[in-house]
């Protein structure tokens, strides 16, 4: 962990990437503090905000690539033993959230994997009930890369806010604060929006 602090406080193109990509495996990286600082910097004049947003979303599609790929090849049994072995839980992972992540991949489908990545606790593993699903590759990309990149532009519009308003030794508390907010708001927003396909549905088969 002391690593990855050394990075956070050292944000630039390739440690954004870098990140980015640990947050979409399994490794407990929040992207709260990797995009939005470095918005926060880039609005001081120190780095381009469309290249972080570039190189956040590359990152999140490696990341989400090796969950993937593992998931294809391995299987449900490998995946279950690693979430519960003492790795796994260093990773803050175990089968209960495994399991969540393939509930919510069935009960949404495919379009799971853009609107996953918008959900706290769902975000990092979304990726490996695709894999498990043998999910076409190409459409898990696109999507991926879709809500990766819906993700790090909320994100970075947060940061380039909060230069204006917040002094640097501030930045980490009020992204804390201000990410829960959005949190709250964008899983608000998926259920109004499953809700609106649920009940369209509902009276399309009515009809």
């Amino acid at each position: 962990m002391n690593f990855i602090t050394s990075l956070l406080n050292n944000l630039n193109y390739g440690t954004i990437f870098f990140l980015m990509m640990l947050e979409s495996t399994v490794i407990p990286v929040p992207s709260e503090l990797v995009v939005s600082p470095a918005a926060y910097y880039a609005a001081g004049g120190h780095l381009n905000i469309l290249l972080i947003i570039l190189f956040a979303t590359l990152g999140a599609d490696l990341g989400a690539t090796i969950n993937y790929v593992v998931a294809f090849y391995v299987g449900r049994p490998v995946i279950y033993r690693f979430a519960e072995s003492k790795l796994g839980r260093m990773c803050l992972l175990n089968q209960k959230k495994v399991e969540k992540s393939e509930e919510y991949f069935n009960d949404h489908g495919v379009v799971a994997t853009l609107t996953g990545r918008l959900i706290p606790g769902i975000r990092h593993l979304i990726s490996i009930p695709a894999g498990l699903s043998k999910m076409n590759y190409w459409k898990f990309l696109l999507y991926t890369t879709i809500g990766a990149g819906v993700w790090n532009c909320i994100l970075a519009a947060l940061g380039w806010y909060l230069h204006a308003i917040v002094p640097a030794d501030q930045l980490n508390d009020k992204i804390e604060e201000y990410g829960e907010y959005i949190k709250i708001a964008i899983i608000a927003l998926v259920i109004l929006a499953a809700g609106y396909f649920a009940i369209k549905y509902w009276l399309k088969r009515k009809a």
